[in-house]
C-alpha cells in the first residue's frame, strides 16, 4: 500500500522531480544536527534527523521546564518554535505523547504548518507536535526537536510523516547519509550531509552493497556475525540490526559488550557511566568486524574511540559502544553514528533495502 501511495502521489503532482542536500552540524562526533525551517515567516530550528523514528516534534517556545531551556549553557542555545508568530499554523485540537524505545519522550499539542528541509523541499501542511513537556535528557542535547526519517509504521498518530510527504518529489525515493569524523572535541560546524533523491558520490565510494530490509518499520537488516581481536560472535541464525542516525553509539548484546571490553582493555568510568581507554590507543585498538549478507565490514578503532574532553588524555577517551540489556522486543544491534561515519548509509524506500558504501574522510 505504501508503494502504491508513492506511485499515486507521483502521478498527481506531475511535477519536475528534484534532489537536494542538507548539511549536518557535528557536535563531538556524538550528535549530527540539521537545520529545518517551520512556519511563516520562517523559524529555523536545529533538529536531530533520526532514521530510527518517524514523527516530527519541536520544543514549544512556551515550554518553561529546565530541559526545554537546555543545560548546555554557552555551548548551544535552544530556541524553540513560537507558534503564535506563524501565520500559516493551524491547530488540530488534540495532543500527542511520543515515547521512544530508549525511554525518551515528549508531549504537546498537534499542529499543522509549513515545513522546509531536504534542500528547501517545502511541505505546505505538515503535522507535528509542539512539545511543552520533554524528557530531561533532551536538556543536555544540542537540539530543538527531532525529525523522524523512518517508515510510516513507526509513526505515532495519524499524520502523514515528513518523509512520506517529500518522497514523491524526489528523483528517486531514497536518501544518503554521510557523517564526517573529527579527532578532537568540537562543537558545531558542517561535518555531515544528507543527500535526498540520489547517492552521495562526493563523500561515498562508488561500490555499494545492498541488503534487503527485514521489515518496513525500522531500517532493519540481518547480521551474520561479529568479531574483535580473538573474540567472535557468529550466530547459527541471523540476528537483527537497525541503522539509526538518531543514536550516537553502537548498541550490542551483553556477550558482545563483554568481549569488546576484554579485547580493548577498557575500564568502566563510574562518573560518566561509559567504558574508557587511553586516548593514545585511539588508532591501535582492534577493529570491529561485522559480517552482513556474506560481506565483511570493518569499523576501525578511530571511529569507535572518541575524545569527549572528559579528562587527562591518558585515561579519558571513551568507547562509543553501549550494551543492550536482554529481554526486550527491539533489535539485537543498533548501528548508529559510529557505523554511519564508517559507511555511508543509503536508505531506499522504493526498493525496500539499505545500502552501505565506504565513507570518504579527509582527516583520518
Amino acid at each position: 500500500l505504501y508503494h502504491k501511495y508513492l506511485d499515486d502521489q507521483q502521478i498527481r503532482r506531475g511535477q519536475v522531480l528534484k534532489k537536494g542536500s542538507q548539511p549536518l552540524m557535528d557536535y563531538y562526533d556524538n550528535f549530527y544536527i540539521g537545520n529545518v525551517t517551520i512556519g511563516t515567516p520562517d523559524q529555523t530550528l536545529s533538529l536531530l534527523l533520526d532514521t530510527g523514528s518517524s514523527n516530527l516534534w519541536v520544543i514549544d517556545a512556551d515550554c518553561d521546564s529546565n530541559a526545554c531551556g537546555g543545560y548546555l549553557t554557552g555551548l548551544f542555545t535552544k530556541y524553540g518554535f513560537n507558534s503564535t508568530k506563524s501565520s500559516s499554523l493551524s491547530t488540530q485540537n488534540t495532543t500527542l505523547f511520543i515515547l521512544y524505545e530508549s525511554g525518551e519522550w515528549c508531549g504537546g499539542p498537534l499542529v499543522n504548518d509549513v515545513v522546509s528541509f531536504a534542500g528547501n523541499h517545502l511541505i505546505e501542511r505538515q503535522g507535528f507536535v509542539t512539545a511543552i513537556d520533554i524528557a530531561d535528557i533532551y536538556g543536555y542535547m544540542p537540539l530543538d526537536g527531532i525529525l523522524g526519517m523512518g517508515w510510516p509504521a513507526l509513526s505515532v498518530g495519524q499524520d502523514t510523516t515528513p518523509m512520506q510527504n517529500i518522497l514523491p518529489s524526489l528523483d528517486a525515493p531514497l536518501f544518503t547519509i554521510w557523517m564526517d569524523r573529527k579527532l578532537s572535541p568540537s562543537m558545531g560546524g558542517n561535518d555531515g550531509l544528507i543527500t535526498y533523491g540520489a547517492i552521495d558520490t562526493a563523500n561515498c565510494h562508488s561500490e555499494i552493497n545492498y541488503v534487503p530490509l527485514t521489515s518496513e518499520s525500522y531500517w532493519q537488516f540481518p547480521v551474520d556475525g561479529f568479531s574483535i581481536g580473538i573474540f567472535s560472535d557468529a550466530r547459527r541464525g541471523q540476528v537483527g540490526a537497525i541503522s539509526d542516525s538518531g543514536s550516537s553509539w553502537i548498541w550490542v548484546p551483553t556477550p558482545v559488550m563483554d568481549g569488546i571490553v576484554n579485547q580493548t582493555g577498557a575500564f568502566y568510568d563510574q562518573t560518566n557511566q561509559v567504558y574508557a581507554v587511553p586516548c593514545s590507543t585511539m588508532m591501535v585498538q582492534p577493529d570491529l568486524e561485522f559480517t552482513i549478507n556474506g560481506i565483511k565490514y570493518t569499523v576501525p578503532s578511530v571511529e569507535y574511540v572518541l575524545d569527549f574532553g572528559l579528562g587527562p588524555e591518558e585515561v579519558k577517551c571513551i568507547l562509543a559502544i553501549f550494551e543492550i540489556k536482554a529481554g526486550g522486543f527491539g533489535p539485537d544491534w543498533i548501528f548508529s553514528d559510529t557505523w554511519i561515519r564508517t559507511f555511508c548509509n543509503i536508505y531506499d524506500f522504493g526498493q525496500k533495502r539499505i545500502g552501505f558504501a565506504t565513507a570518504i574522510h579527509s582527516r583520518i
